[in-house]
């Protein structure tokens, strides 16, 4: 009871650092925010706070003269009054290349190239490669870094990548190792990835020998270790959790808030000179440690950053790897077979071809494009994004119910579309400490047939944060959502549909009053319309699923809904249309007033 009453605190501490951690940063003596154990006369405690970092601490009365506010001493998160902790403490990007530690090695011009070694952006003095991931679509192999090591401020997407970086080979012409593919500088870390282009790859983390096939979270208290650049191996503790900092990173970039955690030294091995880690080891994957000291083969995180210069107190900063990964596109292990671009929705898929919807004026100028056009191909399926909402305006998918199989989703991460730029998606930091759960819009089950490969690369597909929106929990596991979940199985079981093929379209209803959260906008409706042939007929049937289908009764406490329309509603509420051969295949007769029509209390009651 005790442990789950701690981790019910710890999730709404993180929510809390999450949610209202950058209000904070907004005093410019204040450097961070995060999660950690209370320190009292220099000394770590037991008792959890929520730990302040100060870039000068002072008395009370001194504090209007650097222009600054008192932090409270405890703040009530959850009903619970949670200790403040404040912390002299000042953070820097490791940009400058200082004493040499390590061996000469990861400063040498290596081939193959491997985790551990000097790269850099020529702008850069150097870095340190920290892992070789591979891209999460087409599977290509990139080196991961840091942004500030791979780009910098005065680099750009496609330039060059030198290995080692010009601070120890200044033949940047000669060691030329690929070109900067992705970065971001944010929340979601420090961190940039570059093809491989002039070397072969290893992928075993020099001095550790161990390959990174796992990410994980850490918690406080977790040990890991890094193998960098400059300092080599080394060796901490994480002593901060959910940690949102503020780094100045110069000229016209300046002040960027990144979300990380902090590792302090362990004792038991200190590192040489007491440092944990130093300039021009940025890059570099910190590994959990066993409980019996040996390296695991899963990153706690990426190195970014660590104390200024001049402070006593040694400490490292690490990005969430969950959060690069999903920013980069990248995953820790290639996929099973490399695809170029996947074949999607099929219009000929049934014996009577259909095509998919068009986008209104309205949608079309605010649809994603993709090689000119809005409609983006996976396996099995096709969509088309909204810029403004980030979520798809339609999904279109086949079902071949004769070749079905059934396949383990364990280990499949929810991951963006490196295809399409990461601000037209959302990502996984909407869901964090919340209720909201990821639905799958095209059902995961749905896609996985054909042969054995095809299966397996639409399970993965399914993945995409395209192809998801958010559901409250309790209604994404509602009987309800059941009966919405179960709507292709019933077509299959129900009906003698030719060929056993099944083509289906679905997506949200947008409105313009959908509620905002983390400045998300959260649809409220959901539509399906599923396709099929009977002997030889084409036939669609269309549903909703809603509070109340007259919108302007819908209350926020009314129950969801399973209501059959016709495919008419939906073009009215969505701002598209669907082909001609499927409106005509709606031939269904209903009431046309919307307060007429009864929703459906089960499967059998589905008119099909």
């Amino acid at each position: 009871m005790a442990k789950k009453k701690n981790d019910a605190l710890m999730a709404a501490l993180r929510q809390f650092v999450r949610t209202k951690g950058a209000d904070y940063l907004r005093d410019g003596n204040v450097s961070s925010i995060g999660i950690g154990y209370k320190v009292e006369d220099g000394k770590q405690t037991d008792e959890i706070a929520i730990q302040f970092t100060v870039k000068e601490k002072a008395e009370e009365s001194a504090l209007e003269a650097l222009g600054t506010e008192p932090l409270p001493k405890c703040i009530v998160v959850d009903g619970v009054e949670v200790p403040t902790d404040v912390l002299q403490r000042d953070y820097k990007a490791n940009f400058q290349v200082v004493t040499e530690r390590s061996s000469g090695e990861r400063k040498s011009r290596i081939d193959p190239v491997v985790p551990g070694i000097s790269l850099s952006h020529p702008s850069v003095p150097a870095g340190t490669l920290g892992t070789i991931v591979y891209d999460r679509v087409d599977g290509a192999p990139y080196v991961l870094s840091c942004w500030h090591v791979l780009h910098g401020p005065n680099g750009a997407l496609g330039d060059a990548i030198v290995q080692p970086g010009p601070h120890d080979d200044n033949r940047t012409d000669l060691n030329r190792l690929g070109r900067l593919v992705r970065s971001h500088l944010g929340a979601a870390g420090d961190c940039a990835i570059a093809s491989i282009e002039d070397r072969r790859f290893g992928t075993e983390i020099v001095d550790l020998g161990v390959t990174v096939e796992k990410i994980g979270e850490p918690e406080l208290g977790d040990k890991v270790v890094k193998s960098g650049r400059t300092t080599g191996v080394t060796h901490g503790i994480v002593r901060r959790v959910d940690a949102l900092v503020k780094i100045n990173y110069g000229g016209a970039v300046g002040e960027k808030e990144i979300g990380c955690f902090e590792i302090g030294p362990d004792p038991a091995k200190p590192g040489p000179g007491g440092e944990i880690s130093m300039p021009g080891d940025s890059g570099a994957a910190w590994m959990f440690k066993a409980a019996n000291g040996k390296v695991t083969r899963t990153m706690a995180g990426l190195h970014f950053g660590g104390e200024t210069n001049g402070s006593t107190d040694e400490h490292a900063l690490a990005c969430l790897p969950q959060s690069v990964f999903e920013k980069l596109g990248v995953t820790v292990k290639p996929p099973k077979k490399p695809v170029g671009r996947q074949k999607g929705f099929a219009p000929d898929f049934l014996s009577v071809p259909v095509g998919l919807p068009t986008l209104g004026a309205v949608a079309q100028a605010d649809a994603v494009l993709l090689g000119g056009s809005e409609v983006v191909d996976y396996t099995h399926f096709s969509l088309a994004m909204s810029k403004s909402r980030r979520f798809a305006f339609w999904v279109a998918w086949n079902i071949d119910g004769k070749t079905l199989k059934t396949l383990n989703r364990s280990g499949i991460p929810f991951i963006l579309d490196s295809r399409i730029p990461p601000e037209f998606q959302v990502g996984d930091d909407l869901y964090k400490g919340n209720r909201l759960d990821r639905g799958h819009i095209a059902r995961r089950a749905d896609l996985l047939w054909g042969s054995l490969e095809e299966a397996e690369q639409a399970n993965v597909d399914s993945f995409f944060f395209t192809n998801i929106t958010p559901q409250m929990d309790d209604f994404n596991q509602s009987a309800k959502r059941g009966l919405w979940g179960r709507l292709e199985d019933a077509v299959l079981a129900d009906v003698d549909v030719d060929d056993l093929r099944v083509s289906v379209y679905g997506g949200p209803v947008f409105q313009a009053d959908d509620r905002v959260f983390r400045g998300v906008r959260l649809p409220r409706e959901y539509w399906k319309v599923i396709a099929f042939v009977e002997q030889g007929v084409l036939k669609a049937r269309a549903f909703i699923l809603t509070q109340n289908l007259n919108q302007l009764e819908a209350l926020e406490l009314d129950e969801f809904r399973v209501f059959q329309v016709r495919l008419s509603d939906i073009e009215t509420r969505c701002g598209f249309t669907f082909p001609p051969s499927l409106q005509a295949a709606d031939s269904l007769a209903m009431p046309e007033s919307l307060d007429d029509r009864q929703p459906l209390d089960s499967l059998e009651s589905i008119q099909w």
